[in-house]
């Protein structure tokens, strides 16, 4: 699509699409074209239709966008989504843009909209997504909204560990209510941090696994007390990006990982359905995110003995489906 541009390559049309961006922090190619057609329209004086616009056009238009806000440290990152559609096809057949800070702390970012307690909230909140429901045997990474409001708490080893760390003015985190709990959590899901599946599960969203990158590997990856390396995030051995939903080698120790959508791409190329680091069968039943947890026994046992009540369904089954993968660890490590 033909665009005038002023001597510099920066024109009208380019900050309306800018500002278009700033107001939606996200944004796929599908929410991209109409955007792009009303200002093609308005710039060229011609009715020009969201079908008209190519991915092109876009990629055009994101290269000057990051050409302008580099100075101020931010950058318009792309990457596949993870999640299933809504309509329950595969959601990595879309890429998702986002507005991505590139050197500041992230939590240090919300610290201009969430006060100290909320920020140690959603620290505790990533702590579970990334510790607790992410273990060798169940790399589920997902919370239900029971589990995230029961974290409004502080715990006492929560509470030492925040005091350690506070400069002397500040003290210790505090708890949170639990409708102050709820309020964050809707709050996050408002801004893009996370996304909530169909059967009420919460993640990472694309926006928040780009610019939080950084400082999950540097949180998650390291060394144990027997001083071995563990490595809670993991990357899809195809594009490289982090993955927190797809399937994994059965091979508990091995570190190959595939979204799904990528899975699929490299199967096709290699011509073998095999692990991309340790070649043995890929097992197509082993999996990451939340089917690690809804695939299990426990958790179909957990939703039938809870009813028909949805949010407690989900808590009680996925708890239970995380006691049972821990039950099972102990009992593996105690054989060995």
């Amino acid at each position: 699509m033909s665009n005038d541009v002023d001597e510099d390559g920066y024109n009208d049309s380019n900050r309306a699409f800018l500002q278009a961006f700033l107001a939606r922090s996200t944004m796929t190619f599908e929410e991209a074209k109409p955007v792009l057609a009303a200002i093609f329209s308005t710039h060229e004086r011609r009715p020009v239709l969201p079908e008209d616009v190519t991915q092109a056009d876009l990629s055009s238009y994101i290269a000057a966008a990051n050409t302008a806000i580099s100075p101020f440290d931010l950058e318009i990152r792309s990457t596949l989504h993870q999640l299933p559609d809504d309509n329950g096809t595969n959601g990595g057949s879309h890429r998702v843009y986002a507005l991505v800070n590139t050197t500041s702390d992230p939590l240090t970012q919300l610290a201009t909209t969430y006060t100290a307690d909320e920020i140690a909230f959603v620290k505790r909140i990533l702590d579970a997504i990334f510790d607790t429901y992410n273990t060798r045997r169940s790399e589920a990474m997902v919370v239900t909204g029971m589990q995230a409001v029961q974290l409004a708490k502080v715990s006492s080893a929560d509470r030492r560990e925040s005091a350690a760390t506070q400069q002397p003015q500040g003290g210790a985190a505090q708890s949170l209510t639990m409708q102050q709990a709820e309020s964050v959590m809707k709050r996050l899901l408002d801004e893009g941090w996370l996304e909530k599946s169909r059967k009420g599960f919460y993640s990472l969203s694309p926006r928040a696994l780009m610019e939080l990158r950084g400082w999950l590997v540097a949180t998650y990856n390291e060394e144990d007390d027997e001083g071995r390396r563990v490595n809670k995030i993991k990357f899809c051995a195809a594009c490289k990006d982090i993955i927190t939903a797809g399937q994994r080698c059965a091979n508990r120790d091995c570190l190959g990982r595939l979204h799904d959508i990528c899975m699929r791409n490299f199967f096709r190329m290699q011509q073998a359905e095999k692990c991309p680091v340790c070649k043995a069968d890929w097992p197509h039943n082993k999996f990451v995110g939340e089917r690690a947890i809804t695939t299990t026994e426990q958790y179909q046992q957990g939703k039938r003995r809870s009813g028909n009540t949805q949010r407690v369904s989900n808590a009680t089954a996925s708890a239970s489906a995380i006691e049972g993968d821990e039950q099972e660890e102990d009992a593996e490590g105690e054989a060995d």
